[in-house]
């Protein structure tokens, strides 16, 4: 578009189209390459339009259904018609203008009925929306709407930082929930492998005693058999005795010493081994029991 010319001559670009008037009147469209002009009949080109396809960025400032303002940044990529350029050239002054009116005007009619999280999810439907009201208005005026995207989506700066506190707040929540499992899991498996341990250990000791009074057992009726006249508390006797000095000489050969007061004497001696005797004939009475 442009002031009129009159030339003898005159050459269209490619991806252009001349609009060739006669004394200031519409005649026919000149595509692309050399033309000539009959002046004298009062022929002339008018003007060159551009077929390429044209952006146009449109940023437009409106709040959702939640009251949170927002600002749209909507790219449109439009271009003229070939044949309905002669519309374009006669009937809009400034096509962007347009465009950019009814841009605002479909946007600001959608988006208030959205929250900002469905804006978000549904931006698509706003372009489609936007699309569909453009091809049907400017496609009167020669206009064709390629495509139209939501570039972008800006929320007050306040907001977005919200929104990224919301986020962190359910990333952390999730983070302990799963740092609380973790340490259940670890805690029960430390309770069932300290169960396991007292069990073995016990298991261990009930073993221990019940060898240990197998093997007095044995050296008490060997001895009885071959040394006669000897009785079996007497065998008791001596073993005990020979037992107990067998612990202070290991307590004594130890590596680390330690100060240990025991009484000593024939009668601590006897106790000793009457408490042991006593223990050894509980146990056997209690697993007879359980026969």
């Amino acid at each position: 578009m442009g002031n009129t010319c009159c030339f003898l001559c005159g050459c269209v670009d490619q991806a252009s189209v001349g609009v060739v008037e006669r004394w200031g009147r519409f005649e026919r469209l000149a595509p692309p390459g050399f033309h000539f002009f009959n002046c004298l009949a009062g022929q002339c080109l008018a003007g060159v339009l551009s077929t390429r396809i044209h952006s146009l960025d449109v940023r437009i400032e409106t709040k959702t259904k939640d009251n949170v303002f927002v600002q749209l940044v909507c790219s449109i990529q439009y271009r003229i018609v070939k044949e309905n350029a002669d519309d374009a050239f006669y009937e809009l002054a400034n096509p962007r203008e347009q465009i950019q009116a009814y841009v605002f005007d479909v946007v600001r009619a959608i988006v208030p009925r959205m929250a900002l999280d469905e804006l978000f999810e549904q931006k698509g439907e706003v372009a489609i929306a936007v699309l569909e009201e453009l091809e049907k208005v400017m496609g009167a005026y020669g206009y064709c709407i390629e495509h139209i995207l939501m570039v972008d989506i800006i929320p007050d700066d306040t907001v977005r930082r919200a929104m990224n506190e919301i986020n962190a707040a359910q990333r952390l929540q999730l983070a302990s929930v799963y740092k609380g499992e973790a340490e259940k899991v670890l805690l029960v498996k430390r309770a069932e492998a300290d169960a396991e341990a007292k069990y073995l250990g016990g298991v261990g000791v009930a073993r221990q005693r019940q060898a240990i009074t197998d093997g007095l057992r044995e050296n008490i009726l060997e001895f009885s058999h071959k040394v006669t006249g000897t009785s079996a508390k007497e065998v008791m006797d001596l073993i005990m005795i020979t037992q107990y000095f067998d612990t202070i000489k290991d307590l004594g050969n130890s590596s680390k010493n330690t100060t240990v007061f025991i009484p000593h004497g024939p009668g601590h001696v006897r106790d000793i081994g009457d408490q042991i005797r006593n223990g050894l004939m509980e146990a056997s009475c209690a697993q007879i029991d359980q026969q």
